[in-house]
């Protein structure tokens, strides 16, 4: 299986796997691969604090180019995770000069699975985008490809208790990473002066009390899977042996009087106001600091929330820090060192991360009572030795065997090489390519959604309408991997009782035409009851 998560927080996220009993794991770029069963994917979801999503590979093949994607997917068994009723939807990542756009191997890959279900069956699963039963992650390296299931659904970073959010709130899993790259496990007091929507203060609460952020969830996307056993992800669900007492407090703060409405609500969702005091002053009114303690705070870069000052503003958090915070270790994230300068600090930490789309630092600075040369002589120092900055991380490229052996591992599902009878396809139809809808006459849909449906499994899905698809060919042929085109002359035959007349009008779809005498064998059959 194989973790997300952001730049800069891997190191974190193998511990927490490890801790879990997570087997092989090893550090890739964003992402920290592992092995394990169907509980250890349910608790990797449940309690990993710094993962984005967990992703179980199902298949990986060689493709050239977009025609070979589509025909490896168009092989596959699809039927051990989809019916024709099912839904799915695709998200893909690309890093290929074959494959140069990640939205067209999105409709590849999307055509392969349909045309899948329409040879065999007539008909296809429909594309949702959100609430899919399956959600389907591609990645492709150059001209590698691993398809994977998305077995956490939305982002793990939406635990559920943040439904209100000041501008350009912090994510949850990047608040849950700096903090546990400070160290900081609740063995003292926590900080954070200016703490907009509370993400830091409510995941300082989690950490402290080891409470699972994933409890917070309304589902998961596994629970949808064919094979969720509800029993075991219950008895993981409701374990709550491993939490603990917090035995000090978290103490938050912000100028903004809306900013600590929304912090107190998103607290009071997250059910740990308990553990949570806020006060509503700017950082430059705390008059004194609870010992001891740690400070963790996030001030506006000037980007996206822009203080009318933002050099006063970094020169008082300096002054604050070395005049209220004694004693402490205070860690900030920061995105540009002019920013930084005017603190008027000498950090013992400089570590690169990404907020989003910006390039910031997680800097420490460790605060101290008196000049730093007597602060020095007395055998302090501002560096931090303990601080694990990880190995620089270098995209690893396996080699062709080991491909290969990870290609035969995965193999091709349940059923590979044993492809079942193609109908409906073009005889002189090009390898790659897919069966082509005429033209509409008319472009509107009528799609009959339930948009409303809850997202949870349920067992009682009702089937989806198929739209029609328009074809007056009388045949369809399949090419399979020798090269050998293979017609298949399986069109609909009329029954002998039927007096349809076939007029030089336009022919309806071989999909609905089926439909409407499979529809009239039924009523006919209810007559017949009826009269008898």
């Amino acid at each position: 299986m194989v973790a997300k998560t952001f730049k800069g927080l891997e190191e974190v996220l193998r511990d927490e796997l490890i801790s879990l009993g997570a087997l092989n794991v090893e550090i890739g770029r964003r992402m920290v691969s592992f092995e394990g069963d169907l509980e250890m994917m349910y608790k990797a979801n449940l309690c990993c604090r710094t993962a984005l999503r967990i992703l179980k590979p199902v298949i990986k093949f060689t493709a050239k180019d977009p025609d070979e994607l589509y025909d490896e997917v168009r092989d596959y068994d699809w039927e051990q995770f989809l019916g024709v009723d099912s839904t799915f939807a695709i998200d893909s990542t690309v890093n290929s000069s074959e494959f140069t756009h990640s939205k067209f191997v999105t409709y590849r890959v999307k055509d392969g699975i349909a045309d899948h279900f329409n040879d065999k069956y007539g008909r296809r699963p429909s594309i949702r985008l959100t609430g899919a039963d399956l959600m389907l992650n591609v990645h492709i390296f150059e001209d590698r490809v691993t398809i994977s299931l998305d077995s956490s659904g939305e982002p793990l970073s939406k635990r559920g208790y943040r439904t209100d959010a000041t501008k350009a709130p912090l994510n949850e899993v990047m608040a849950a990473g700096i903090i546990m790259k400070t160290g900081w496990r609740g063995d003292t007091n926590f900080v954070d002066p200016m703490c907009g929507s509370g993400t830091f203060l409510i995941e300082a609460a989690l950490i402290a009390a080891n409470i699972n952020p994933g409890i917070y969830r309304d589902s998961f996307a596994f629970e949808r899977w064919p094979d969720f056993d509800r029993d075991l992800f219950e008895r993981l669900y409701n374990d709550d042996s491993a939490e603990r007492d917090f035995n000090y407090k978290i103490y938050g703060g912000d100028i903004d009087p809306e900013a600590i409405a929304i912090s107190r609500a998103n607290i009071r969702r997250a059910r740990v106001e308990d553990m949570i005091e806020l006060v509503c002053k700017p950082f430059q009114e705390w008059e004194e600091a609870p010992q001891p303690g740690i400070l963790v705070s996030n001030p506006p870069y000037g980007e996206r929330l822009k203080p009318d000052d933002i050099e006063a503003l970094y020169k008082g958090i300096g002054t604050e820090l070395k005049q209220v915070f004694k004693g402490y270790h205070a860690w900030l994230l920061g995105y540009n060192d002019a920013n930084f300068a005017h603190i008027g600090l000498k950090p013992s930490v400089k570590f690169p991360m990404l907020n989003g789309s910006l390039e910031c630092e997680l800097r420490e600075y460790v605060l101290f009572d008196g000049s730093y040369s007597d602060f020095r002589s007395n055998g302090g120092s501002v560096r931090d030795d303990d601080f694990e900055h990880g190995e620089r991380l270098k995209g690893r490229h396996i080699s062709d065997k080991e491909w290969r052996d990870e290609t035969r591992r995965f193999g091709k599902g349940k059923g590979a090489g044993k492809p079942g009878p193609r109908r409906f396809r073009d005889e002189d139809r090009e390898p790659g390519k897919r069966d082509r809808k005429p033209p509409r006459e008319q472009k509107s849909r009528n799609h009959d959604r339930n948009d409303n449906r809850k997202p949870r499994f349920d067992g009682d899905r009702k089937p989806r309408r198929e739209r029609e698809r328009e074809s007056d060919r009388p045949q369809r042929s399949y090419r399979d991997k020798t090269g050998v085109y293979r017609v298949i002359d399986n069109g609909p035959s009329l029954p002998a009782e039927s007096e349809i007349r076939i007029t030089g009008a336009k022919m309806r779809s071989r999909r609905s035409f089926k439909e409407n005498m499979r529809r009239r064998a039924e009523e006919r059959e209810k007559g017949e009851k009826s009269e008898d």
